[in-house]
């Protein structure tokens, strides 16, 4: 049950913890907090993706120490046994990388969820908004690492010859195949050697919800066979949409738990080859 309808949530808008996490790529000039602030479902507290990340490194919204992860999701006052719905306003799905986020530090994954269409679906419907800002109560969230579901560039590296596992890549076509220019500076184009490319609007309708998970089924066997494996890593410019694909892979293998490349091609294309 990773994804929640819209109706769903009006129904059990007392009952869970609402969190915006709208992040829009650079080029796109859009300042998701801003537009939080004009802007949310009731009771929904923003969660800044770049801010809420490690700071001492120079990659874009890579997971944090387990200690600040505490610190952050403390202050927002959610607590270890809480429903999360997340949602964004974004055209890359940015509440899927929040949805990863929580997963990773311990949240448990039947607790964790995205609103399927965001934002866009919620409006469409003329359900309510509002820009009152809720006031919430800290709390002592309690973080674990579950470092098996992260890969960072040394293992990414080592698996190329090993191929233990398989490496998706969620970016276009054209950036995968090094046609396009990389949206941040300093990245060459291409691609990590024997990945595979599934573009993650491939999985997403127009009206930014899911296809059903016999589309995603289909989608996914194109490109892996008839084998429905949960040894599968998933990459991206930075980390963001490679939780798009995770979550909907997660729908149609449930055995699956979420298992990113942290640094992605943010850090991969940094490489001189």
């Amino acid at each position: 049950m990773s994804l929640v309808s819209t109706d769903w949530v009006i129904k059990n808008i007392n009952n869970i913890k609402i969190i915006d996490c709208s992040w829009h790529m650079p080029n796109e000039k859009r300042d998701g907090y801003k537009e939080y602030l004009e802007e949310h479902i009731e009771n929904a507290i923003f969660f800044d993706l770049d801010k809420n990340s490690d700071q001492t490194i120079d990659l874009p919204h890579m997971l944090t120490t387990s200690k600040d992860w505490e610190k952050i999701i403390s202050k927002m006052g959610i607590l270890k046994d809480d429903k999360i719905v997340i949602y964004d306003n974004s055209d890359v799905l940015s509440s899927c990388r929040c949805w990863y986020n929580f997963i990773y530090f311990g949240h448990n994954e039947k607790l964790v969820h995205v609103l399927n269409g965001g934002l866009k679906k919620w409006k469409s419907e003329n359900k309510p908004t509002t820009n009152i800002i809720t006031k919430v109560n800290p709390t002592k969230y309690n973080a674990l690492n579950r470092k098996n579901l992260v890969k960072n560039i040394a293992q990414i590296n080592e698996n190329i010859i090993s191929k233990k596992f398989i490496v998706i890549d969620a970016r276009s076509k054209e950036r995968f195949e090094g046609k396009a220019k990389e949206p941040r500076k300093g990245l060459r184009s291409g691609s990590i050697p024997k990945s595979m490319c599934l573009p993650f609007r491939n999985l997403i309708n127009d009206d930014n919800t899911f296809k059903n998970e016999n589309e995603i089924l289909n989608i996914f066997k194109n490109i892996l066979g008839e084998e429905i494996t949960t040894n599968i890593v998933f990459s991206c410019g930075s980390g963001v949409t490679a939780s798009v694909l995770a979550l909907a892979y997660s729908l149609i293998n449930n055995k699956y738990m979420p298992t990113i490349y942290d640094g992605s091609w943010a850090e991969y294309g940094k490489i001189k080859i």
